[in-house]
């Protein structure tokens, strides 16, 4: 699979990624923790910032839901996490930002430049959506942690920072 463009960054030297879905306290904080994790792995946290957003504002302040925070703890993640909503300013505030399903692009307001789904960037099932495991059992937190380590894998020792995670690709590595 060929990792797609991502635009410039607005910043020289910063690049802003933003992740979103619908309450802020399951998908978009685990794939938050995750890629936050893989951008400080490759060396790039001084140049790469990662959060996290929910559409509805019914968790604001509140951690991460215990399912999420559990099944990060149990993969050696660090859960820690406060939910906050969207706004219209994180269009402009972000260099990219990746909803985590179709309904959530769309109270962003579709698809752009700036605006895709998180599974663009996934090896597998590319284009797809990332299931809300709220509803259900630990298995869809599961389910959701795997989507989000496959489409940011974890680094080879021998990696270096130019070659950083495949969702922060080379080409959204600032100039």
């Amino acid at each position: 699979m060929t990792t797609p463009a991502l635009p410039a960054p607005r910043e020289p030297g910063r690049y802003r990624v933003g992740l979103v879905c619908l309450g802020n306290i399951c998908r978009s904080p685990m794939a938050d923790v995750v890629l936050r994790t893989r951008v400080d792995e490759a060396g790039l946290a001084a140049s790469v910032a990662v959060d996290s957003c929910g559409t509805g504002g019914w968790h604001v302040g509140d951690p991460m839901d215990r399912r999420a925070a559990a099944t990060l703890t149990a993969a050696g993640y660090d859960p820690v996490h406060r939910a906050q909503q969207f706004a219209p300013t994180w269009l402009e505030d972000h260099d990219l930002l990746l909803a985590m399903d179709g309904s959530n692009l769309a109270d962003i307001g579709g698809r752009s430049d700036r605006v895709r789904l998180f599974r663009d960037f996934d090896p597998v099932g590319t284009g797809g959506e990332v299931p809300d495991p709220y509803y259900g059992g630990d298995s869809g937190f599961e389910e959701v942690l795997s989507m989000v380590e496959r489409t940011c894998p974890r680094r080879s020792p021998a990696a270096t920072p130019a070659a950083p995670p495949s969702c922060v690709s080379p080409t959204a590595r600032p100039r």
